[in-house]
C-alpha cells in the first residue's frame, strides 16, 4: 500500500506544520492573549496574578521557546487546548465539544443532502441532455450565486416572519431542557430546518453543474462507446461506466466539504444565531479569545486532513489507475 502510506506521511507532516504554526502565531503577533484578557478587566489584576496567567496559558516568559513548544505538545497529547477567555474558566475542549455536535448535525446532514441531490441531478442532466433537469440549472445557479446571508435573510422573511412556519433564530426552544429526549430533539430539528435549507439550496447548483459537465465529457470517451457496442443496458453504462468515472472530481470536492463541516457555515450560523462552531468562532474573534481560536483552528485542520485521507482511499477504490500505484 505504497500510495496510501505516502499520503499518510504527507498528512502527518502537514499536521505537524499546522500545530507548529498554531503554537507560534500568538507568540509572533503584537501583544499576547494575556494582555487581551487584562484589558477586559481594565488592569484590575495584580502583577503576581498576571504572571500566573502567563504560566496558565503556556506563555511563561521564564521558559525558553523550545521548552514552551515541548509543553505545548504534551498538553495536546493530553487533550488540553487551554482555557477560553470568552467562557473563562471553561476549557477550550469543552466549549468546542458543546458546539461541535450542532454543526456536525446541521452542516453535515445538509452537505450530504445537497451533494446527493446535486450529483444525482447532474448525472441525469449529463446523460439525457436537453431534458427537464437541464432547465433547473439556470434557476439553481441563480440561488447559489446569492450570498449565504442574503438567502438566509430571505428565507427568514418568508417562512419565519410572514408565514410563521419556522423559527428565525436559536438552536432549540429555551423552554426545552437540553438532553436526549423527544421534546428537545424535535425542537432542535424544527430550529434547524431553515439553516439547513439555506445550505442545501446554496450548494445544490454547484454539485449539479460540476457533475453534469463531467458526464458530458465522459460519455464521449471510448470505453463508454465500447460499453454501448457490447449491448449493455443504458442503466449499466450510465452508472457503472460513465457516472463512476465522472464522479471522481466531485469526490475530492465532497471530501473538502466534509472537512470544512467542522468549521461550520459562519454566516449562516451568525444570521440564525445557531449555536454551532461557526457562531462560536465569531464570538471568539469578537472577544479576541486566542486559545479558543487556536483550538478551533486545530480541530478544523485535522478534520480537513482526515477528510482528504478518506478521499484518497475512496479514489483507490473508484479509480483503477490509482490502484496500479498501490
Amino acid at each position: 500500500m505504497k500510495y496510501i502510506a505516502r499520503r499518510i506521511i504527507f498528512y502527518l507532516i502537514t499536521a505537524w506544520a499546522a500545530i507548529t504554526i498554531n503554537f507560534l502565531l500568538p507568540r509572533l503577533l503584537p501583544g499576547d492573549p494575556v494582555q487581551a484578557l487584562l484589558l477586559r478587566f481594565k488592569g484590575q489584576i495584580s502583577e503576581q496574578a498576571t504572571q500566573s496567567l502567563y504560566v496558565l496559558f503556556g506563555l511563561d516568559k521564564s521558559q525558553s521557546l523550545w521548552s514552551q513548544y515541548i509543553s505545548y505538545w504534551v498538553q495536546l497529547f493530553r487533550g488540553d487546548l487551554g482555557l477560553s477567555f470568552t467562557f473563562f474558566p471553561t476549557p477550550v475542549s469543552q466549549v468546542i465539544g458543546q458546539s461541535l455536535p450542532w454543526t456536525l448535525v446541521l452542516v453535515g446532514v445538509s452537505t450530504v443532502i445537497g451533494f446527493a441531490l446535486g450529483t444525482a441531478a447532474g448525472v441525469i442532466a449529463g446523460w439525457r441532455r436537453g431534458g427537464w433537469t437541464e432547465r433547473l440549472i439556470p434557476v439553481t445557479s441563480f440561488f447559489s450565486s446569492i450570498p449565504y446571508f442574503w438567502l438566509a435573510l430571505l428565507l427568514i422573511s418568508i417562512f419565519a416572519v410572514n408565514l410563521h412556519w419556522f423559527s428565525d433564530a436559536g438552536g432549540y426552544d429555551i423552554l426545552t431542557d437540553p438532553g436526549w429526549n423527544l421534546d428537545f430533539i424535535l425542537s432542535a430539528a424544527y430550529h434547524g430546518i431553515l439553516p439547513a435549507l439555506t445550505i442545501v439550496i446554496s450548494s445544490f447548483a454547484g454539485w449539479m453543474l460540476g457533475m453534469r459537465n463531467m458526464m458530458v465529457t465522459v460519455t464521449s470517451e471510448d470505453y463508454v462507446v465500447v460499453a454501448h457496442a457490447k449491448g449493455l443496458s443504458e442503466r449499466t453504462v450510465n452508472f457503472a461506466y460513465a457516472a463512476r468515472n465522472a464522479i471522481l472530481p466531485s469526490v475530492s470536492g465532497f471530501a473538502l466539504s466534509l472537512g470544512f463541516i467542522v468549521g461550520g457555515t459562519l454566516l449562516t450560523e451568525m444570521v440564525f444565531s445557531y449555536p454551532g462552531i461557526g457562531y462560536t468562532m465569531f464570538q471568539a474573534v469578537q472577544a479576541k479569545d486566542y486559545p479558543l481560536m487556536q483550538g478551533m483552528f486545530l480541530v478544523i485542520t485535522f478534520a480537513v486532513l482526515f477528510a482528504n485521507l478518506v478521499a484518497d482511499m475512496v479514489y483507490v477504490f473508484l479509480d483503477p489507475r490509482t490502484r496500479s500505484e498501490v
